[in-house]
């Protein structure tokens, strides 16, 4: 029932927040040596900028499909992923964390509202719901900053 899933409600804000069995975002973001945020080990695909920078737009995006009814899907993977290796500028990397508690925000929001419906379908998707959304936002986002806690630790090895 809509009204009766306070438990479900408490336990997405504990997993969007982290720190149960998968790191928070501050965390891992913190302390990331300005100096490495476009730098990858050998073999890696991925530098920290464009994981963090992958996070930010694909968190913003599926904020959008959540709320907005003239979401428009960007093109796969073009637009989720940028082509530079480091952010313009140390502000550019601040700016996306920024941006990224400000979304990780608004699903806590959604999450706990009781006005929002988890179950019902967004109109103008194809089947998906707000429950859905929020799981995927944070089982991505927790995905990456695995990645970037890993490319932390090569590169300060």
């Amino acid at each position: 029932m809509p009204g009766d899933d306070r438990i479900l409600r408490d336990h997405l804000l504990e997993f969007l927040r982290g720190n149960s069995a998968h790191i928070d975002f501050k965390t891992a973001v913190q302390d990331f040596p300005p100096a490495l945020y476009g730098e990858k080990p050998q073999g890696a695909p991925h530098s920290a900028w464009q994981l963090l920078e992958h996070i930010r737009f694909t968190l913003h995006d599926l904020l959008e499909f959540c709320t907005n009814p003239k979401y428009t899907e960007p093109e796969w993977p073009k637009d989720y992923w940028p082509e530079s290796a480091a952010p313009p500028s140390t502000e550019g990397w601040a700016a996306a964390v920024r941006a990224v508690n400000e979304d990780l925000t608004a699903f806590e929001k959604l999450a706990d509202d009781p006005g929002s419906n988890l179950y019902a379908q967004i109109p103008w998707g194809n089947g998906q719901t707000l429950l859905r959304e929020i799981l995927l936002a944070g089982d991505h986002t927790s995905y990456h900053l695995g990645q970037l806690v890993m490319l932390k630790k090569q590169l300060t090895a």
